[in-house]
C-alpha cells in the first residue's frame, strides 16, 4: 500500500494514501484531529470583539496596506504589520525584477520564514496578507493548521489581459486562503473555478486622511485647471497627449518615473511631456492638498486590469473634489453621473465636459459636496470596508463551516 509523509506541521508521520486529507493533502489523525480542536479555537477567537491580526503586505507611507492597518487599529483590534517592502526591493533593481519573476531564492525562502516566525511569536487570531507574491502554499497551509485565519487580498488581476510577472506562487497557494478580497466582481468566479474556497467582494476606499478643504476655500484657491494623479497605464497617456494638442486642454500630472521618460507607448513628443508631467509620486498629504488645488481632478480605470474604479474614485470625491471619471458600470453604481461625479466616454467627450464645467463653479461645487456626501452616507472608507470584511468572516464562522466544508466538527 502506498504511503507518504503527513502534510501537516512538525509531524513527519507517514500514512497511507487513503487515509485522511485535508484541501487535498495527505494528513495524519494526530493533525487532523489537533485542526479540528483549532478551529474550534478560531471559531471563538474571531467571534470576539477584539482580534489579534497580523498583516503582511507592503506597509510604507506611500502604500494603501498602511490605511487598512490604520483602520483596523481605529476598529479597536490588534494589529501587528510585517512590511513586504524590503523583501521585494533587496538586493537593488536589477536582482528585485529578477526575483519578482523568478519567484525563487534567498530572500523568497526568507520572507517564508519570517512569517512563521511572526505568526509563532504574535499569535495572532487571522493573517491578512496582501499581494503575497512571495508566499509558499505550504505557509500557508501551516498557518491554518494552527487554526489561524487567512486572507489574501489582491488588488491585480491574475487572470486579465495585463499578462503582469510573479502570479506563480499566488496561483499555487490560492487554494489554500480561507478567503480572498477581490476589487472586480468579474474575478469573483475566476477564482472560485480556480479552487478558491470563499470570495469577497473588497473594492477601493479612501483613508481618513482625504478630507474637504475648509469651508472659504474657493477658485481663487484652486490654481490649477485640470490634473491628473497616478501610472500612465492603458489609455492615460494618449489622453493626456490629446487633450493638449488638439483640444489645448493642460493637464497637469504627477505619478511615478514612467511618465518623466517619455510616456510608454505613447512617444509624447519632448516639450509636450515638460508642459505636463509635474513629478514623481506624492504623498498622501501632497496628494490630498493637489485635489483641492485643482477645480477639475481626472479618473482613470485600468482595462487591462479589468477595472472599474479606482483608489481615485473614492479619494477625490471624500477630498471635496470635482471628480471627471472614466464611465463605467462600476462609476455608476457607487455615484450618480451628473449629480456626484460625471463621465465621459471618449477624450472627444472628456474635452467637452471640461470646457462645460471649468468655468462653472458653482455646478463644480455642488456636484463636489455630492459626492463627498455620498462618500460618507455610503461608507466608502476603509474603516467602513474592513469592518465588512470582519462581520462577513464572523458570519461565516458562526455558521461553523469547517476548513469550509474539508472536516466536520
Amino acid at each position: 500500500m502506498l504511503r507518504a509523509r503527513c502534510s501537516g506541521s512538525n509531524c513527519g508521520e507517514f500514512v497511507t494514501q487513503g487515509g485522511p486529507r485535508l484541501n487535498a493533502r495527505i494528513i495524519s489523525a494526530k493533525c487532523l484531529n489537533e485542526f479540528t480542536k483549532n478551529n474550534v479555537g478560531r471559531m471563538n477567537s474571531l467571534s470576539a470583539e477584539k482580534v489579534r491580526i497580523l498583516y503582511v503586505g507592503s506597509i510604507g507611507p506611500r502604500n494603501t496596506g498602511s490605511f487598512r492597518i490604520a483602520a483596523l487599529k481605529r476598529l479597536g483590534h490588534n494589529v501587528r504589520g510585517l512590511d513586504l517592502n524590503p523583501y521585494l526591493s533587496e538586493g537593488g533593481p536589477l536582482r528585485s525584477r529578477i526575483r519578482y519573476r523568478a519567484l525563487i531564492g534567498s530572500t523568497v525562502s526568507r520572507y517564508n520564514r519570517d512569517v512563521l516566525a511572526a505568526v509563532a511569536d504574535f499569535c495572532p487570531d487571522l493573517v491578512w496578507f496582501e499581494k503575497a507574491s512571495f508566499a509558499w502554499r505550504k505557509t500557508i497551509f501551516q498557518i491554518r493548521a494552527r487554526g489561524i485565519f487567512t486572507i489574501h487580498q489582491n488588488d491585480d488581476d491574475p487572470f486579465g489581459p495585463r499578462r503582469d510577472p510573479g502570479w506563480r506562487l499566488i496561483l499555487e497557494a490560492l487554494p489554500e486562503y480561507d478567503l480572498h478580497l477581490l476589487p472586480r466582481r468579474v474575478s469573483l468566479e475566476e477564482y472560485r473555478n480556480a479552487g478558491a474556497r470563499d470570495v469577497f467582494w473588497f473594492i477601493p476606499a479612501h483613508e481618513s486622511t482625504f478630507y474637504p478643504p475648509p469651508e472659504s476655500w474657493s477658485d481663487v484657491d484652486r490654481t490649477i485647471d485640470v490634473s491628473f494623479i497616478g501610472f500612465p497605464h492603458d489609455k492615460r497617456p494618449r489622453y493626456m497627449r490629446e487633450l493638449w494638442e488638439r483640444h489645448g486642454i493642460r493637464t497637469l500630472v504627477w505619478g511615478d518615473s514612467r511618465w518623466g521618460r517619455g510616456f510608454p507607448r505613447a512617444k509624447l513628443p519632448a516639450e509636450v511631456r515638460r508642459e505636463l508631467y509635474q513629478g514623481g509620486s506624492l504623498t498622501y498629504d501632497q496628494f490630498r492638498e493637489t485635489i483641492w488645488r485643482s477645480r477639475i481632478n481626472l479618473g482613470f480605470c485600468s482595462n487591462l486590469n479589468r477595472d472599474e474604479f479606482s483608489g481615485r474614485s473614492f479619494q477625490i470625491p471624500a477630498s471635496g473634489g470635482f471628480l471627471l471619471a472614466e464611465d463605467t458600470p462600476g462609476h455608476r453604481e457607487m455615484f450618480t453621473d451628473g449629480q456626484e461625479a460625471v463621465f465621459f466616454n471618449s477624450i472627444d467627450d472628456c474635452a467637452e465636459k471640461i470646457r462645460r464645467y471649468l468655468p462653472d463653479e458653482e455646478a463644480r461645487l455642488r456636484i463636489a459636496k455630492a459626492g463627498q456626501l455620498r462618500s460618507a452616507a455610503s461608507g466608502y472608507d476603509y474603516d467602513s470596508r474592513v469592518a465588512e470584511v470582519l462581520k462577513y468572516i464572523r458570519i461565516k464562522e458562526r455558521q461553523v463551516i469547517p476548513v469550509h466544508g474539508r472536516i466536520s466538527l
